[in-house]
């Protein structure tokens, strides 16, 4: 949910390249009007119209909290920077619509983040589904030179403003194309993962877009690595004493509901978007370190219900929108040997062509899915594709991992989870998230060798492959685990471990790139609408879904599974004492704790793999 949107990225484009380029052709007018909503708030937005189109043009809207407007004298013409992420339709003629949303910078009227859609059972009742309804009908009907027809789209929120705007849509809003959108903020994005609490993330952007109506707000930190700073703040409960006092709208309401309750039910972007009511391309990172889960778990819940094939899939090798980046041709230290982000440029380019202007034959992939490990894009009938085979590869004694299931009637090992020490989830300095120098994008492929040597992390690692492996699909883990509190936190990391050297590229050799990782909070074991305390010693499984990935475990490498219980800051500190409510936990509620990885017979920690020959 992090600061992407067209208009900001515009403004980089022109800062970083000039607003005007002698050698491009493609020339805009930028035109500003505030559109009136039905209940007479007015929204502020930004018309770019080609100053030479060849015929009448389709409109790509973006709706933003992030700040809708450029820096170019309203009523001027301008070059368009050749690495505006769509400069390939801009020189095709397309007007581009930047919105602020009602409540943020420019726009009149009040904003909370990512509510539910009203309108239809709150009759007269305003939502960005209504906003975006009379927003699309007054273009078409003002703007000049518009072939009547319109596109939505963005990444992050504006993503999620996409996805909802698609829904009872205006008859000229043709196609969708969500990136990068949240789907439901307490099971798998931006502020809870499987109902453990993400710190650092949740406390920084709900003071960024709470804090000041007008503009994006930066957390005052007075120092810039943060792992101190979050240990010594201690129980959440300081954070309204100390900081907010009560003032971030977004805060009160994670106090407020520290299980699923009706709340998050209601707000789920499930409960209100049932089927793709017109074409919709959802758009995501395996890497994506605000909404990985969303796009892959809206793409899954409309497939059930498209009944007019308007559903499709691209998944790439991206952190959180990376795909509007010139390259996309690297994450950290993975190479991925081609300018993906241009290639889906491309793509995307189709997609609107021939929704919005008729051109092309509109037979789009399923799901069009990069493959890393093999560097490749590739094609699917159904996502995840169906002749996938899950084989199991499993935890074994002596720090082994292999796909026999165990047969001894014992095996186990322990570590002490100390709340006091809690495992960093990336090598220090963890700076502020969009901070100067933030490593945020990047983390999700960080060599996890820095976590692999601590005491409170175990490892269960394979022998070296013989041949290629390619997982296609969701992975499961299946954690049999205890503990001596009475609550726990549980991460578990799927891990393509490099050979121990590499002649062509040493720097990468032993590396250990995380595939796929997540997290579980143990107090829901039953339900996340139930939470409830373990019972200390007590053998349990813990079925958590690390996402899909799409990846070549390479001949000679091996897979590694890790798991560990603390992951700080990105995720609070579980006080690993069961108590009601970990955001109104005492300082005194945090203890230490024996934990506890089975891998006997009886109790078989593994890891689902579906496999793809």
């Amino acid at each position: 949910m992090g600061k992407f949107g067209m208009a900001a990225l515009l403004v980089l484009a022109m800062i970083s390249h000039g607003s005007a380029q002698p050698d491009s052709a493609v020339r805009y007018h930028k035109s500003v009007v505030m559109i009136p909503m039905r209940d007479g708030i007015k929204l502020f937005t930004v018309v770019l119209s080609p100053v030479a189109a060849a015929g009448p043009s389709p409109i790509l809207i973006q709706r933003t909290p992030y700040g809708a407007d450029i820096p170019v004298p309203t009523d001027s013409d301008f070059s368009m920077p050749r690495f505006f992420p769509y400069y390939n339709m801009a020189k095709d003629g397309y007007i581009f619509v930047l919105q602020d949303v009602r409540g943020k910078y420019k726009s009149g009227g009040t904003m909370q983040i990512h509510q539910p859609l009203i309108h239809l059972t709150h009759p007269g009742a305003v939502d960005e589904s209504t906003d975006t309804w009379d927003a699309v009908d007054w273009l078409v009907k003002n703007v000049p030179h518009n072939n009547g027809r319109a596109g939505i789209t963005g990444v992050s929120y504006p993503g999620w403003l996409a996805l909802v705007g698609a829904v009872d849509a205006h008859p000229a809003l043709k196609a969708a194309s969500e990136q990068a959108c949240m789907g439901d903020l307490f099971l798998g994005d931006d502020f809870h993962h499987n109902g453990a609490f993400r710190l650092s993330y949740g406390m920084e952007y709900s003071y960024e877009v709470e804090h000041d109506k007008t503009t994006d707000s930066d957390f005052p930190f007075p120092q810039f690595d943060l792992y101190d700073w979050y240990l010594k703040l201690g129980s959440l409960k300081h954070v309204n004493e100390l900081y907010f006092h009560g003032t971030i709208p977004t805060w009160n309401n994670f106090v407020a509901h520290p299980s699923y309750d009706s709340f998050w039910k209601t707000n789920s972007t499930l409960s209100y978007v049932t089927y793709p009511q017109i074409p919709q391309l959802h758009v995501g990172g395996y890497y994506d370190q605000e909404d990985l889960n969303g796009p892959q778990l809206m793409y899954g819940a409309m497939e059930k219900r498209d009944s007019f094939n308007r559903n499709f899939i691209v998944l790439g090798p991206w952190y959180h929108g990376e795909w509007e980046s010139p390259k996309g041709d690297s994450l950290g230290k993975i190479a991925f040997e081609s300018n993906t982000a241009q290639w889906f440029k491309e793509l995307q380019k189709k997609w609107f062509d021939y929704w919005l202007r008729g051109i092309g034959d509109g037979k789009f992939d399923e799901a069009t899915c990069f493959q890393t490990g093999s560097n490749v894009w590739k094609t699917y009938s159904s996502w995840p594709p169906r002749e996938a085979v899950v084989r199991n590869l499993y935890a074994a004694a002596g720090g082994r991992a292999g796909f026999d299931a165990p047969t001894a009637a014992s095996g186990l090992v322990k570590y002490i989870s100390d709340p006091a020490k809690p495992v960093p989830y990336r090598q220090l300095p963890i700076e502020a998230t969009y901070g100067k120098g933030s490593h945020w994008r990047n983390w999700q492929v960080d060599d996890q060798r820095f976590a692999y040597s601590r005491p409170d992390v175990v490892s269960f690692t394979m022998d070296s492959l013989t041949s290629d492996l390619t997982v296609t699909g969701s992975i499961i883990a299946h954690l049999w685990a205890s503990t001596t509190g009475s609550d726990a936190d549980w991460i578990v990391k799927l891990i393509d471990v490099y050979p121990n050297w590499d002649p062509q590229n040493y720097q990468m050799s032993g590396y250990m790139l995380p595939v796929a990782m997540e997290v579980f909070r143990g107090r829901f074991l039953h339900g996340f609408d139930k939470p409830a305390a373990l019972v200390p010693g007590k053998p349990q499984e813990f079925v958590i879904n690390l996402h899909q990935i799409n990846h070549v475990f390479r001949k000679g490498h091996r897979i590694m599974i890790q798991v560990q219980s603390s992951w700080f800051p990105v995720i609070d500190r579980n006080p690993q004492k069961y108590v009601a409510n970990i955001f109104e936990a005492a300082d005194g509620d945090f203890i230490k704790a024996e934990e506890t990885i089975y891998f006997s017979a009886a109790y078989p920690t593994h890891v689902e793999m579906p496999v793809v020959k």
